[in-house]
């Protein structure tokens, strides 16, 4: 294990990778464009379900503190990635990163890890996209079987075929895959910020009284490895409402601000990565803390919070309005903001695994560039696959926490990295810097663990077994295939230590 901690891959050496013959992606996206990005992959259901479950279930009308709260510790995080990104500005975010400050070893267990956000996060959003398209055809009269569409689907169709457009336009070109999320992006802000214009006519004060309602003892149920880890290990309860049902709800929050780090996994396709990347992950992040606050000071003030729907909170709070128009109209910006959160997971997943493959901890034939549209387009169709199958027929509602949990500790190893690469390599230009250093990325992981913490013991343990199996593959496989294994690999190791000592 030693060994692969030591093998250490140089930031200019992997700057240098970037412009490898038959691996150079093209350089098309602006800050505008990944701002797009991060806020057509942020923007899901989350706005438009989770705002009403957490408000009923833990939070009450102090859910826009809970998202406040999610999106703050997201902050803190997006600070380190823009400092990472713009000092690495190289394809696979996280994995390279870890890769320039921990070594390969970990850099592979990050890669694994966020295998857990990206792919399983795009295949359970294709599921969620299939029941969303098939609740609109319902409203038309049309409705899909629901053994070929929806959450129960024995093969959701639907799901696959989704999947399968959006890795044409991903192999297509990084600009194209840009100028449909922009369409995309425009429909489903537009749709948010006509709820909330409409919305504000029907809130009622008395609905945000009592603003934190008392605290709650949690209902009996949750025990063993069903309850959060923080409760098998240390007795703590946080009950339900109370300042403590605020925090809770916002480790359930969290779910809905999961994707700004992506963008940093178009460093390389970035035509000013210095200044482009840290203006795209902030910037996306910010808008849609603003938007997730409105949204939800608007349903619970058009409805008591305890007579939210679980689920279509928000279209069932305009049906009791008489605004049955706007449950059609939520469901088609559900389903476009769905779209869009499928295809730039399966952006980053296939950015991850392009930079993983460059380095031979997987198979080097994936990291081929499309010789016209500059795409690594074999791990963009195997990963469009890998993530079809899952969608098509695995069974992802009770795997949903295993997204929270490897993106959090995504979170954790680059809070942790950007300390560490300030202090092995100080000599490096800084396009941007965290602010007060090493405080908030301190804060951030702590922020980041204690949101783990509130994850279920079973997830926990579905993790580490993940993780173990990911172990193992890189030794049977990445360790000996590493580029490191060969006279030139050595070297760069050895200059790499050297860099690190100096």
């Amino acid at each position: 294990m030693a060994a692969g901690t030591r093998r250490i891959k140089s930031v200019e050496d992997s700057i240098r990778d970037t412009d490898e013959p038959g691996h150079r992606l093209k350089r098309h996206l602006s800050g505008l464009d990944l701002t797009v990005f991060g806020v057509g992959v942020i923007i899901g259901t989350g706005i438009f379900v989770l705002t009403g479950v957490v408000a009923r279930d833990q939070s009450g009308p102090a859910v826009a503190i809970s998202f406040v709260i999610a999106g703050v510790v997201c902050g803190l995080a997006a600070l380190c990635y823009a400092e990472f990104a713009s000092t690495v500005p190289v394809a696979g975010s996280a994995y390279t990163f870890s890769y320039a400050t921990f070594g390969e070893l970990i850099a592979w267990i990050i890669g694994w890890d966020l295998v857990l956000e990206l792919a399983l996060g795009a295949a359970t959003v294709a599921v969620g996209w299939s029941g969303y398209l098939n609740q609109l055809l319902d409203d038309l009269g049309i409705p899909l079987p629901t053994s070929i569409a929806g959450e129960e689907a024995t093969f959701n169709i639907p799901a696959v075929v989704i999947v399968a457009l959006m890795t044409t336009v991903l192999v297509l070109g990084i600009k194209l895959s840009s100028q449909v999320t922009s369409v995309i992006v425009a429909i489903k802000v537009a749709i948010v910020l006509l709820v909330i214009a409409v919305g504000i006519f029907y809130v009622k004060a008395a609905n945000y009284t009592p603003f934190v309602p008392p605290a709650q003892p949690a209902e009996a149920g949750a025990s063993g490895w069903d309850a959060p880890l923080i409760q098998t290990l240390f007795g703590f309860d946080q009950g339900t409402f109370g300042w403590g049902g605020v925090i809770a709800g916002a480790a359930v929050v969290f779910f809905a601000f999961i994707g700004f780090d992506i963008v940093a996994t178009a460093a390389e396709e970035t035509k000013d990565p210095g200044k482009d990347l840290p203006r795209g992950i902030i910037g996306s992040l910010a808008i849609c803390t603003l938007l997730y606050v409105a949204v939800s000071l608007v349903v619970v003030g058009m409805q008591n919070y305890a007579d939210l729907s679980a689920e279509a909170p928000l279209a069932e709070a305009f049906s009791a309005e008489g605004l049955s128009f706007f449950s059609t109209v939520i469901s088609v910006g559900a389903l476009a903001g769905l779209t869009s959160v499928v295809m730039i997971l399966m952006l980053g997943q296939s950015r991850v695994l392009f930079a993983m493959s460059r380095d031979h901890l997987l198979p080097p034939s994936f990291a081929s560039v499309h010789p016209k549209y500059g795409t690594p387009y074999k791990i963009t169709i195997a990963t469009g696959v890998f993530v079809a199958v899952l969608a098509a027929v695995v069974p992802l509602e009770e795997l949903a926490n295993l997204v929270n949990i490897g993106t959090l500790f995504a979170f954790v190893l680059v809070s942790i990295g950007v300390i560490v690469l300030r202090r092995t390599r100080p000599d490096l230009p800084r396009a941007f810097r965290v602010p007060l250093m090493p405080v908030l990325p301190i804060v951030s992981t702590l922020a980041c663990l204690y949101l783990m913490l509130n994850l279920p013991g079973e997830t926990w343990l579905r993790f580490l077994v993940w993780m173990a199996l990911g172990i193992a593959v890189y030794y049977l496989y990445g360790r000996r295939k590493s580029r490191f294994t060969t006279p030139g690999g050595r070297e760069d190791a050895a200059a790499a230590n050297a860099a690190r000592k100096a």
